[in-house]
Order: structure tokens, then C-alpha cells, then sequence
């Protein structure tokens, strides 16, 4: 138990200041001189906060309004990169893989057919595969069957050339089988068959029947083009009496159906450079439906 003094010992004068200044407190929150400054204080302090809000709101909705817009452009900006990077597949896939064509014509008659759609594959030329004799190929002809037009360079034949859109122009290419390599002696009898370097080729499995013209020498080559005109490329005495040898670098191409076949019997030689690719797939074909006997009725 504490002593007496300890209790005695408290200054009664910290007491009374204590007092005293909690009445003052007590004074200064009761004055509304003092109050009052506060409240206006209050209201400048609080104007800005709500301009500032005001400008935020402004601003806020301008941006808005701006992005209202750009919708249209997000979405002119995606079909934009959907063009180009479709025309970029495309090119490639053309360029390095493949491509669809169709047959318009008779000439490979009966391996192929009108309106026969193939797939041409390009993979082979580009890792050096050699052709081979009775390589089906698609292909520039010369500009000497075209009338003398050779391939377009502006920029939308060009285009037409790499996508193979069907809007755009584009230049007409051949299908044909190839008879005779780079070196070969090419002689053709009429009622008989080709010959390559004195042997009789073997084409009962794909020629439609034998050719009924005879082609022994440079001269003899020529007919008419695709374009009804009458061509002879080596009619010129130098050379007329030449045999048909293939040049390095070239190819002597015939159609299937021999005798209504625009090729090499006519035009002479392709370059090799003009082939587009090999046929590899027939991938559809229209088979008209059967035709059942008339039944008459009872």
C-alpha cells in the first residue's frame, strides 16, 4: 500500500490547467467567427476538386467520342491484313507448292478429259527432279503458237500470274505429254506411231489413236495455232532438211489425242523453262449419270 504523500504530492495546479484548457477547447469549437472561415475554406478547396472533376468528365467523354470511331478503322485495318496475307499464301503456295487447274480442251483425250480439274505440283521442279518421258506437263507454250504475244509483265497480269485469281488476267497455258528429251531423234509416221532414235514408242495405253501426219524433218514441222493461224517455225531452206532432234534445254511435247492436239508436231520445241509444273492428282471429274432403256408403259 502506496504512503499517503504519494497522493499528496500531485500539483493542484496541473489540474486546474488542465481544466481551464480543456474549457478552452470546449470554447473555441462553440465560436462561429472561427467556424465560418473553416466553411468557406471548405467551398474554395471544394471548387476546384469539382472543376477538376468537371474537366476529367469533359475529357473522359472526348475520349470517348474519339474511340467511337475507331471501330471502323480496327476493322478496315483487318481486312487490310486479311488481303495481303491471303495474296502472300497464295503466291507462296503457287509459287513453291502447287496449284488447281481444268482441262478446257480434247487434246488429252482420253487420260484427260474436258473440264477435268488436276492438281500441277511444283515441288519436284524446284529440288532439280529430272522430267521423264511420259511426264504429264502443264506449261507456257512459245509466243510462235500465241501469235507471237509472249508472256505480260504489267503488274496485274503478273499478279493474275502468281495468285491465279479468276479476276485477274492471266495467260492461257497448255497441257501435254512429253515424247521426246533433250537429244532425241523425233520422227512421226503417219498410220504408225513416234519414233524416238529409230524404235517405235509404245503409247497404246494413253494415245487415243496413231497421228495420220507425217513429221520426218524441221520442214515439215507446222499447222495451224490454236489461233487459226498458219505457222511453220523452221520454214527457212537452212534448215528444212534438218532432223528433229531436240535442242539441250527443250522438250517435244504431243497431246494424247494426236490428231486434234495443238503441240510440238505444230509449234516445234518448248524451253523448259516455260513449264509450270507436273500433273500429279485428278481430283474431281463429271461423270454423266447412266442412261437406262425406255421402259414403255402398259
Amino acid at each position: 500500500m502506496e504512503p499517503p504523500e504519494s497522493v499528496t504530492s500531485k500539483r493542484p495546479e496541473t489540474l486546474y490547467e488542465s481544466k481551464e484548457g480543456h474549457a478552452q477547447d470546449q470554447r473555441a469549437a462553440l465560436e462561429p467567427a472561427s467556424s465560418a472561415p473553416q466553411t468557406s475554406s471548405t467551398l474554395n478547396s471544394d471548387s476546384p476538386s469539382q472543376s477538376g472533376s468537371q474537366d476529367v468528365s469533359n475529357s473522359s467523354s472526348n475520349g470517348s467520342s474519339e474511340k467511337s470511331g475507331s471501330p471502323i478503322i480496327s476493322v478496315v485495318k483487318e481486312i487490310v491484313e486479311l488481303v495481303v496475307v491471303t495474296l502472300v499464301l497464295l503466291i507462296v503456295i503457287r509459287f513453291a507448292l502447287a496449284e488447281a487447274r481444268y482441262i478446257p480442251s480434247s487434246s488429252m483425250e482420253p487420260t484427260l478429259q474436258i473440264n477435268d480439274r488436276l492438281l500441277v505440283e511444283k515441288v519436284s521442279h524446284h529440288i532439280g527432279k529430272p522430267i521423264m518421258r511420259g511426264d504429264i506437263l502443264v506449261f507456257y507454250p512459245p509466243p510462235i503458237e500465241m501469235g507471237g504475244q509472249d508472256l505480260k509483265n504489267d503488274p496485274l497480269t503478273v499478279l493474275g500470274r502468281l495468285t491465279g485469281l479468276p479476276f485477274l488476267p492471266y495467260e492461257p497455258a497448255f497441257i501435254k505429254r512429253v515424247v521426246g528429251l533433250p537429244g532425241d531423234h523425233i520422227r512421226i509416221q503417219k498410220g504408225e506411231g513416234v519414233y524416238i532414235n529409230g524404235m517405235l514408242l509404245d503409247e497404246g495405253s494413253y494415245a487415243k489413236e496413231t497421228p495420220n501426219y507425217d513429221r520426218n524433218v524441221l520442214g515439215d514441222i507446222g499447222g495451224p495455232s490454236s489461233t487459226g493461224k498458219m505457222i511453220r517455225p523452221f520454214g527457212d531452206e537452212a534448215r528444212a532438211n534438218d532432223p528433229i532432234i531436240v535442242p539441250a534445254g527443250h522438250l517435244f511435247m504431243m497431246g494424247d489425242n494426236r490428231n486434234n492436239s495443238e503441240d510440238s508436231h505444230v509449234w516445234g520445241f518448248l524451253p523448259q523453262d516455260r513449264v509450270i509444273g507436273r500433273a500429279c492428282l485428278l481430283f474431281w471429274r463429271w461423270i454423266s449419270p447412266p442412261r437406262f432403256p425406255h421402259i414403255p408403259e402398259e
